[in-house]
């Protein structure tokens, strides 16, 4: 083609230019009818008009948005009169955090819930004060409803052969429903799994281990007040949760699921610089003299530590220094052993220097006087 252009381009100039204008400009406008005329004639022909004189323009193309599970979802109304936490064992709402790690992004999804989440929990009545923890303690209206609500579903007391009944249908050789209740405590999930299980059974069987097995005492107590059931049996770390006389699984509450494990918030140093009431030196002598005490027990990861809190009591009849022993256990697992203990006790934190619990029983230190350790109706039910 190039070679034909430049022959034409020598021979003739004009015929060149005449052909060029051609080919960019289009033929004569009666040549080019009597060409649509012919093509209409033979073969029905109608040329599509020109780009440029098209009038309507197309849309432009939407952009892509990949497919979503939250779309479509209608918002949740959940009438469960108690605030969603996403560990109630492992929480409270006494103590007040300082800051938070995160916005205060839902874990229940965007608009899937008709409650607010103040980045610590969602509170059943709406706060009236916009602090970090909710507005505050839990309404005492909530707990006498909850209390009304578990006795109606509990109906009469069991008598010791249903007892023991349930317990045996719930031994390990028998049945492989169980609730595993780990170093997080019991979540706000869980609750939906454990009424799953009664929809099939009376009873489950709780298996709890690590941290929350510090204080038995306060996991019973919440199994009890958020599904309204009943521990009847207590061995170890083992627990048989009972449904109730009157639980209908038709009528069970709906539990709205949360999709993933919210930041736990900032909360105050569990170890100040200096120990209430000693001076600079006299702290670290007393932390370079608790790391040399004789550990008085080595704890196991994912244990049972139900009897760590009476062994730490008796060792502060002889000793105002003891040392727990918490190699191998992850440093947020040993400083909530710590917290606890700080409180169930009671004493003073000391150090969390190598991997180790140390703990003062302070100046004036009085022995606690024994306190129930399990509700009034666990007590009467096992005849302790």
């Amino acid at each position: 083609m190039s070679m034909m252009i430049r022959l034409l381009s020598r021979n003739n100039s004009s015929s060149f230019n005449n052909l060029l204008t051609r080919c960019l400009h289009g033929a004569s406008s009666d040549e080019t009818v009597s060409t649509y005329s012919r093509l209409l004639d033979r073969y029905n022909f109608h040329p599509p008009p020109p780009a440029s004189e098209d009038p309507q323009k197309k849309p432009p193309k939407p952009q892509y948005r990949p497919p979503s599970s939250l779309e479509g979802v209608k918002k949740m109304h959940s009438s469960l009169p108690f605030d969603f936490r996403f560990s109630y064992t492992e929480s409270s709402s006494s103590v007040r955090p300082i800051g938070l790690r995160e916005p205060k992004y839902s874990p229940f999804g965007p608009d899937r819930l008709n409650r607010e989440w103040t980045g610590v929990c969602a509170p059943a009545v709406e706060p009236k004060v916009e602090t970090v923890e909710g507005g505050g303690g839990e309404d005492p209206k909530l707990e006498e409803k909850r209390r009304k609500e578990r006795e109606k579903i509990q109906g009469p007391p069991l008598t010791e052969a249903e007892r023991k009944f349930l317990v045996e249908l719930c031994q390990r050789n028998k049945t492989k429903r169980q609730i595993n209740l780990g170093r997080d405590g019991l979540t706000h999930n869980m609750l939906n799994d454990i009424y799953n299980h009664w929809k099939h059974a009376e009873a489950v069987r709780v298996k709890c281990l690590g941290v929350p097995t510090l204080d038995m005492k306060n996991v019973i107590f919440h199994l009890e007040d958020k599904t309204y059931g009943q521990v009847v049996s207590k061995h170890c770390g083992t627990l048989v949760l009972y449904r109730g006389r009157n639980y209908d699984p038709k009528k069970r509450p709906k539990i709205p699921l949360m999709l993933w494990k919210p930041h736990e918030p900032v909360y105050p140093r569990l170890i100040k610089t200096t120990i209430d009431g000693l001076s600079i030196e006299e702290t670290k002598a007393m932390r370079k003299k608790g790391l040399a005490v004789p550990p008085l027990t080595k704890l196991a990861k994912n244990g049972y530590y139900g009897s760590l809190v009476p062994m730490v009591r008796d060792a502060f009849l002889v000793s105002d220094l003891v040392r727990i022993d918490c190699l191998g256990l992850e440093k947020k697992d040993f400083k909530k052993i710590g917290a606890k203990l700080r409180d169930l006790v009671p004493c003073i934190l000391v150090t969390f220097d190598k991997e180790q619990v140390v703990i003062w029983r302070g100046k004036d230190y009085k022995p606690a006087e024994d306190e129930a350790e399990y509700p009034p109706s666990f007590i009467h039910h096992q005849g302790l």
